[in-house]
């Protein structure tokens, strides 16, 4: 009687010829698999292209790019008028990007971008000012934006611009700046930000002179034709540089000027003329791509598996030298 109720409670044993497929296996709870976990990370693209007449010297752009996974880019664009008090512009933007690649090492600065300016800034001993934009991935997918001055930063998904920065200004042509000043701005000034990305979500980030002399669907346009990171930043900057020099262009830079009442004389209007042509400047640009990597918890076997299979590697820098 034992046996037969056995035989009603146990499934047939599957054999070779047997119509019960087999279960499936199941999986350990030290599998790799089991243990990974999702992070997001950031793959960076850069180039710079100093203004014309500032190549021997690199131009007065510097950027830094690091962090853990990649996750933290920065650009500082030196401010040109202290030229005229015989102040090196770029020598104040370089310090400020080599300190912020010294103080992301920070517990606190590493997860609070505006903390990080504060940080970078108050080491910088450098006479001068800089627009700065600091730019962070948290592992969830969460962008931290701290921005002062005109520096910029788009989020762009499935085609589209789904994110942009805006510019601080006094006035016209006159950004807020970090300064060796007390007159300066500081990172209380800031504009802070978060943004939710998303696996595959694209970040154009560039100083004014990238995004003086291009138009979002020329950056779409781009993005979209580009093999990848490096050779989008790269053909971005050609681009923005080759309207810098155009003086028929119609360049946001100049739209935006006759919007402010910035315009050719009027009897050169009532010949049909207006105010053109691209910003001669530095430009810097950053194109970075959000990408998703599988990594063990604490449980897993000590296997990191990206997804995808590619490698993500970054490079930092403390200069805009990048060209030379």
């Amino acid at each position: 009687m034992a046996a037969s109720t056995a035989s009603r409670l146990s499934p047939p044993r599957p054999t070779a010829s047997s119509p019960y497929p087999r279960p499936p296996p199941r999986l350990s709870r030290f599998s790799s698999l089991r243990a990974a976990k999702m992070e997001a990370v950031l793959s960076i693209g850069t180039h710079v292209i100093p203004h014309p007449r500032k190549v021997e010297t690199g131009g007065e752009d510097a950027f830094f790019v690091g962090g853990d996974g990649g996750g933290v880019f920065a650009i500082a664009d030196g401010v040109s008028g202290w030229a005229e008090k015989n102040v090196n512009p770029a020598l104040f933007s370089r310090e400020v990007m080599a300190n912020s690649s010294t103080f992301i090492k920070d517990e606190e600065a590493s997860n609070d971008p505006q903390i990080l300016l504060m940080k970078a800034h108050a080491a910088t001993s450098s006479i001068g000012s800089a627009t700065v934009i600091i730019a962070m991935l948290e592992k969830t997918g969460t962008l931290k934006i701290a921005s002062v001055g005109d520096c910029g930063l788009k989020v762009i998904r499935k085609g589209q611009v789904m994110f942009s920065t805006y510019p601080q200004e006094h006035y016209f042509d006159c950004p807020y700046q970090i300064s060796s000043e007390a007159i300066g701005q500081t990172y209380q000034d800031a504009l802070v930000c978060t943004v939710n990305l998303m696996e595959g979500d694209m970040i154009v980030s560039g100083s004014d002179g990238f995004f003086d002399n291009i138009f979002d669907q020329e950056i779409l346009a781009v993005i979209s034709e580009s093999p990848g990171i490096d050779e989008a930043a790269k053909a971005l900057a050609e681009l923005a540089r080759k309207h810098s020099v155009d003086v028929r262009f119609d360049s946001p830079y100049s739209i935006e000027a006759r919007s402010r009442g910035f315009d050719v004389p009027w009897w050169k209007k009532l010949l049909g003329a207006k105010l053109t042509g691209g910003k001669m400047d530095d430009i810097t640009v950053i194109v970075a791509q959000v990408k998703t990597v599988a990594v063990p918890d604490d449980e897993g076997s000590g296997v990191e598996q990206e997804k995808g299979g590619e490698q993500v590697t970054v490079a930092a820098t403390a200069s805009a030298e990048q060209n030379e």
